[in-house]
């Protein structure tokens, strides 16, 4: 056993109830330079442990007053936490030897829990760690756990007061966010219970839990008077709609904006209310449901509330964070050079009025919206400056290593670029976009191995990665390893069906295996999606001119080229136009690709003859 068996209700311990018992059995027989290596992941998932666990790893926000941090964790950050701790506990018992993990109480776990669990189960081999978990009741002291009904029958509400007081006395964490809740809300005071869950709501939200705070902000706002605490009523309605919005529940999240425009008339509520209604409609997760002139409609009744503030500081800071979301919508209706001056009106804002160590992280922001903008305005080196930036300021940031790995890349700095991606990969809790564009990087520098390595573990990270399976099925097919491409490309299409990447490796596939019918429909629905993806107009382009169609070929790899010269295409093109007599033109492609490719020797041959 790695431990005895491990109860998982949430409301014990809130998040990670699991995840901190298992953290705190293995951290003291651990080496410590293991524990170091993966301080993030395991001081996020056993907060009571830090004494144990030296903090490493941190970026600028670590250091700020909590109103100074103010980004929000993304979904996906307990998947990389997952990854993280699963990777601890690999090699802590590849060290110790094989053990069996028993945890009772799945059914009542918090998400964070359960997605734990999973990836425990997927990336460490059964032989070495076997994970068994039940769904029976535990006992019914509901702070040890139990079933709720259970519970209200065996304790008056003065014993739950009793219960939540001696909990406090402990001190620890992971009961503020379970079970201190869980007592004060059946004790005899509703503020005790509104202060235990403003606690957690808070704590879950800074952690990223979004789970959580949908949970206990649902519970808080059943308690709290909008009239009585108006601050802390909207506290607990703004995270918690942002937890919901997270989460791809929007129109949850919008509900409770609507709310707060019915319930409270501050200019501050107002303002944040249609900031964030603006970037429900903005962000959708369902493109087709993404609405740019709705947003823009709240985002600028933000902008005009914002600009009335009275506080100067307060004023910079809102409007700016007002102004740099009206960029994003800006870009949404495609008009990026209306969003730079946007930005670079917050930026001048920020500068003016916040003083010079005023909202760091939001200043950070700004400058790198500012980079991606001047990307898409074709200023590669104000983006450069900005990201270099960013990076000197939080370098323990690691999104920011891959804003400035990208960029790189596009300037043919490859190496700098995986430097980069190197850096994201080792600064924070493993994800899977750094080995996905590090793929990128040695497909195009001819390591199609490296790049299928790569792929595979960002595929590992997170199985349901769409990019990265198609990326590795239109390598596997490039390879000939079709059946591993199809398997990624029904593992993708069940995700995005209509993912045009994924619908060109198809293509690729059913060609090599003799269904031109079926390849060609795969192409053009690849084109019907993305009607500029190059990659789907050369396979298409090959299978014409395989089936006998030259004019077909000619066309399909014209097409292609649009998007630059390529000394493949353009050998294929030409090989196009010789088999329909354009014996001229087909020269000019030779000659074209032999600038591009002056080692060819398929080229060099075919100009010869």
């Amino acid at each position: 056993m790695l431990l005895p068996p491990v109860d998982a209700d949430r409301r014990l311990r809130g998040p990670y109830t699991a995840g901190g018992a298992i953290v705190a059995a293995l951290v003291p027989a651990a080496r410590p330079e293991l524990v170091a290596r993966y301080d993030i992941e395991l001081r996020a998932m056993a907060p009571d442990m830090g004494g144990l666990i030296p903090e490493r790893r941190r970026s600028l926000a670590a250091h700020l007053p909590r109103a100074e941090r103010i980004l929000v964790h993304a979904p996906r950050r307990t998947l990389r936490l997952a990854n993280g701790f699963a990777e601890f506990v690999r090699e802590h018992l590849a060290e110790t030897g094989p053990r069996t993990l028993v945890v009772e109480n799945v059914h009542l776990a918090d998400p964070t829990d359960r997605e734990l669990l999973a990836v425990l189960r997927r990336r460490i081999d059964p032989g070495l760690l076997a994970v068994m978990t039940g769904e029976h009741a535990g006992p019914a002291e509901p702070g040890e756990a139990g079933d709720p009904a259970e519970a209200e029958e065996t304790l008056t509400p003065a014993e739950h007061d009793a219960r939540a007081d001696e909990l406090e006395r402990e001190g620890t964490v992971g009961a503020r966010l379970g079970a201190i809740p869980y007592h004060r809300e059946r004790g005899t005071d509703p503020r005790r219970a509104v202060e235990a869950l403003r606690f957690a709501v808070q704590w879950c939200l800074d952690a990223g839990c979004h789970d959580a705070v949908a949970e206990l902000g649902a519970r808080a706002l059943a308690l709290a008077d909008p009239a009585a605490e108006p601050d802390v009523w909207w506290r607990f309605l703004h995270s918690t709609a942002t937890a919901l919005g997270a989460l791809n529940r929007e129109e949850e999240a919008e509900a409770l904006f609507d709310r707060a425009r019915r319930e409270s008339v501050s200019p501050t509520v107002h303002a944040a209310a249609a900031y964030s209604t603006a970037m429900l409609k903005v962000r959708h997760h369902d493109p087709a449901r993404r609405d740019p002139e709705a947003a823009l409609a709240w985002v600028n009744q933000a902008i005009a509330i914002s600009t009335l503030l009275p506080d100067p500081r307060e004023r910079a800071f809102k409007l700016g964070f007002d102004l740099n979301g009206r960029a994003l919508v800006e870009v949404r209706l495609g008009r990026p050079a209306r969003a730079l001056e946007l930005v670079q009106e917050a930026v001048e804002l920020a500068e003016r009025d916040l003083g010079p160590d005023g909202h760091p992280i939001h200043r950070l922001v700004l400058l790198a919206n500012r980079a991606q903008l001047a990307v898409l305005l074709g200023r590669p080196k104000e983006a450069l400056k900005d990201l270099d930036a960013v990076i000197a300021a939080d370098p323990g940031y690691p999104d920011y290593y891959i804003d400035r790995g990208n960029l790189l890349h596009r300037l043919g700095r490859a190496e700098e670029a995986v430097a980069d991606y190197e850096t994201a990969m080792r600064a924070g809790p493993p994800f899977p976009e750094p080995y996905y564009n590090r793929a990128e990087i040695r497909f195009a520098a001819g390591d199609h191995r490296g790049a299928l390595a790569d792929l595979d573990h960002a595929l590992e990270l997170d199985p349901g990665f769409v990019d990265a399976l198609a990326n590795r099925a239109g390598l596997l097919a490039a390879l000939g390893e079709y059946d591993g491409a199809r398997a990624d490309v029904e593992a993708g299409l069940a995700i995005d069906a209509g993912n045009p990447y994924l619908l060109c490796a198809l293509g690729q596939i059913e060609a090599a295996g003799g269904r031109p019918d079926r390849a060609r429909a795969a192409f053009d629905g690849a084109l019907e999606r993305a009607p500029s993806l190059a990659a789907a107009w050369a396979g298409r382009g090959a299978l014409a001119f395989e089936t006998g169609d030259p004019a077909g070929a000619v066309a399909d790899f014209t097409r292609a080229l649009e998007s630059g010269d390529d000394p493949a295409l353009l050998y294929n093109r030409a090989m196009a136009l010789r088999a329909a007599g354009r014996t001229g033109e087909a020269s000019a492609d030779l000659r074209r690709a032999l600038e591009l490719a002056p080692d060819d020797e398929d080229i060099r041959r075919e100009l010869a003859g």
